[in-house]
């Protein structure tokens, strides 16, 4: 019997989706991971489903979400980021 290998299946969907997903606000680019380690998921799992910013704060890591947070940007622009964000790389994270 074959034994599945971890490591070539991983490289297999990276070399499908790429290792990050980016967005654009205005003129700015934010990257998120197409895959979540398990302590990433870890954080998004102790957030209340309303923590908004714990969740970009998680994806995007400090730096990222610190000139993110500078943005004026309305809940249904994150929502629109998290659904395409969704449908590209299979991550469902609900909406904003």
């Amino acid at each position: 019997m074959a034994s599945f290998d971890v490591g070539a299946a991983r490289a297999q969907r990276l070399e499908a989706l790429g290792r990050t997903w980016s967005f654009t606000i205005d003129g700015d680019t934010f990257t998120l991971p197409t895959e979540l380690d398990r302590r990433t998921a870890r954080t998004l799992r102790g957030l209340d489903d309303n923590d908004v910013d714990g969740l970009l704060r998680a994806l995007l890591g400090e730096k990222q979400y610190a000139a993110f947070d500078t943005h004026d940007i309305t809940l249904q622009d994150i929502g629109a980021i998290l659904e395409a964000y969704g449908k590209e790389t299979g991550l469902g994270l609900g909406e904003g």
